[in-house]
């Protein structure tokens, strides 16, 4: 059965309603592949940074500290050794370390249409006709999301956190967006399950989901 959700303008006026593909957005919560999509993209994302010099990498000792026998010493054969100090680390963070992760294709696209869905739901995800600025307006921006948040969302005190998509990312948009704290703005091929995790509220463009339901209705 197609799900009903309605349309909205700028000013937080119902303009339309549109039914959405139930293949798309009505599919049942798996948290359990929600779970294994997050960490696959965590690993993913991750940056190695930590990296311990071994002996080999470590600069200096190239010779031997001293002869082999006849100096009442142990035995030493360079001065980089990890019992040395100044030495080489042995068994330390290496820079060679893979997080990376794998999952199926037809799974992380599951796990982020199951969380479309539940936003859906839960009436977290909203629908604008577009959106469109005139200039690079911070105020007229903030105007419009807190619009949003009291008509629509019914978040009144409540901290903003909303996460905008759109077809194409409008330069006038995106810089009327970047200094308002807890809002992100994307395009919907950058659309990750993370990001939609990560923010309580949807704002999607009409144009916006109904690409991500060409993509996703196949």
């Amino acid at each position: 059965m197609p799900v009903k959700v309605d349309i909205y303008n700028q000013e937080g006026v119902k303009q339309e309603d549109i039914n959405l593909s139930d293949k798309v957005f009505n599919i049942e919560l798996n948290l359990d592949l929600i779970h294994q999509a997050v960490v696959t993209q965590s690993s993913n994302e991750r940056t190695v940074l930590a990296h311990t010099k071994t002996r080999s990498e470590v600069r200096g000792g190239g010779k031997k500290p001293w002869k082999q026998k006849g100096t009442g010493r142990a035995r030493a054969g360079t001065s980089r050794s990890p019992i040395w100090i100044g030495g080489g680390v042995t068994f330390g963070p290496t820079k060679d370390r893979n997080f990376k992760k794998k999952i199926n294709k037809k799974m992380k696209q599951k796990a982020l249409l199951m969380t479309l869905s539940d936003k859906i739901k839960n009436n977290k995800l909203v629908i604008f006709d577009k959106i469109e600025m005139e200039g690079y307006k911070t105020k007229k921006m903030d105007k419009i999301l807190s619009d949003l948040e009291n008509k629509i969302l019914k978040n009144k005190d409540v901290r903003r956190n909303i996460l905008i998509i759109a077809r194409e990312t409008n330069d006038k948009v995106l810089r009327s967006v970047s200094n308002l704290e807890g809002v992100k703005i994307i395009n919907s091929n950058n659309i990750n399950i993370i990001d939609l995790l990560r923010y309580r509220d949807l704002l999607f463009t009409k144009d916006a989901i109904k690409k991500i339901e060409e993509i996703y209705k196949k």
